[in-house]
């Protein structure tokens, strides 16, 4: 099969399309023929080899964890799926921007969602509900998502709006206009948030979600008075000390068939700002390497 690797950590030069074993599902996991896959942040970090001290590899690997395609292959003790499903899900650190990919966790893929939607939302979706649920019930609350516009920020948007909360994101006045879609009220991140919220929010702001590790994460816990009122799945290195929830991605299949339920009645759609087809890898992970994505960015296989 065609698969993108690299065979040693360094920039998107050492990403090569070649051909490569196919990979088997083994027991509790599945194989799909992949339409198309998600590109993360995770992958160029790895890649580049700046958490290889964490989250080490064997190389030559195949970046990406996420996918959407049609099952062509499953493991023993797997239940509740058949050869020729469409699915989206999630595989392990690396394996997934190829024509054939291992999944772990997986759900039911929407037919509202196109193949360029789901092959983002696996990630995404499980990460912003993980931080979410870190914040008890959303109904009635407003909470403030810092990185609404991102991949896990504009799914953390749509989800907490699903469950009645009312939403304010920061993002770049860029993406005001795509925030508003979503169903939040936009603000600017950076200085003066905490004069800003006062004005949009004037009974204050109860919970917050931090997506952007950007550095804003002990104002936050400012903002809403509380640490235990706070979640973030992106600042590993501020969180323990200020005592805030620190969500990592978990590959729960649980969260998957939510997110694509949440699809299926038309309350979730992710976001996908560029593709690229599978000859054009590299160029999808300089743009990743960029920041500042609106939604997600996919490989078509």
């Amino acid at each position: 099969m065609r698969a993108v690797r690299f065979h040693e950590y360094g920039g998107v030069e050492t990403l090569v399309v070649e051909q490569v074993p196919e990979p088997r599902p083994g027991p509790g996991e599945i194989r799909v023929r992949v339409a198309a896959a998600g590109v993360n942040p995770i992958d160029w970090k790895v890649r580049s080899g700046a958490l290889r001290e964490v989250l080490p590899v064997d190389l030559p690997a195949v970046p990406g964890r996420e996918v959407v395609g049609q099952v062509d292959g499953i493991g023993a003790d797997v239940r509740g799926v058949s050869v020729g499903d469409r699915v989206f899900g999630l595989g392990g650190v690396t394996g997934a921007t190829a024509e054939l990919a291992v999944l772990s966790a997986w759900a039911p893929a929407p037919a509202t969602w196109s193949d360029e939607a789901a092959a983002g939302a696996a990630l995404a979706s499980v990460t912003a509900m993980g931080g979410l649920r870190a914040l008890g019930p959303l109904s009635g609350r407003t909470l403030l998502i810092e990185g609404a516009a991102g991949g896990v920020g504009s799914a953390a948007v749509e989800i907490a709006v699903a469950q009645g909360a009312t939403v304010i994101g920061t993002a770049s006045e860029r993406n005001h206009d795509f925030l508003t879609s979503l169903g939040a009220v936009p603000t600017t991140y950076g200085t003066g948030l905490a004069r800003r919220l006062a004005a949009l929010a004037p009974d204050g702001v109860d919970i917050a979600l931090d997506t952007a590790a950007s550095g804003s994460l002990a104002d936050l816990v400012a903002i809403v008075g509380d640490p235990a009122r706070v979640s973030t799945v992106a600042d590993h290195a501020n969180a323990p000390a200020l005592g805030v929830h620190l969500v990592n991605a978990e590959n729960d299949s649980t969260l998957l068939a939510a997110a694509g339920e949440l699809g299926r009645q038309g309350r979730y759609t992710p976001r996908v700002e560029r593709t690229y087809p599978l000859d054009r890898i590299a160029e999808a992970h300089t743009y990743a390497e960029r920041g500042h994505t609106r939604g997600k960015i996919v490989v078509c296989v």
